[in-house]
């Protein structure tokens, strides 16, 4: 139970009481306890604003490339990871994480390899110390062509 306490400028007063189920004895505490908040902001949002197959030559076609552009609002993120998953986003084939560096405006491009055509759920994940937050699009890769 916590008690008012006359003093504006004191913490509030704990009392607990405790039953010992062997001998029946009550256990009294009393102190005072002290705490902060910090509230940030977080990152709030995320969008992928673009994918961007990119052309390579035919000697260099052993996986597809494909650019994310990627926003957010918020708190500017420290790093991205990236989940590829089956259509259903329910399994997942790979995942890779990188500490990114950000200035000013969270605008950046995430370039990712696919081994194969297919069709593909991606999930980028912006995160800071504080916060992540999560953009989701399906993506069709073609042999090196991506829509």
């Amino acid at each position: 139970t916590t008690q008012p306490s006359s003093d504006p400028d004191s913490s509030p007063t704990v009392e607990s009481v405790e039953d010992n189920p062997d001998g029946g004895c009550h256990i009294y505490r009393n102190g005072h306890y002290g705490s902060s908040i910090a509230v940030v902001e977080g990152i709030l949002e995320v969008n992928i604003i673009q994918m961007t197959n990119i052309q390579r030559r035919e000697s260099q076609a052993e996986n597809s490339l494909v650019d994310f552009v990627v926003t957010c609002q918020g708190s500017l993120p420290t790093d991205v990871c990236t989940v590829v998953s089956d259509p259903t986003c329910q399994m997942s084939k790979s995942m890779v994480c990188d500490p990114i560096v950000v200035t000013d405006e969270c605008l950046l491009t995430v370039r990712r390899a696919f081994e194969e055509p297919g069709t593909y759920c991606i999930n980028i994940t912006l995160g800071d110390d504080a916060s992540q937050a999560l953009a989701s699009a399906l993506i069709s890769v073609n042999g090196g062509e991506s829509t």
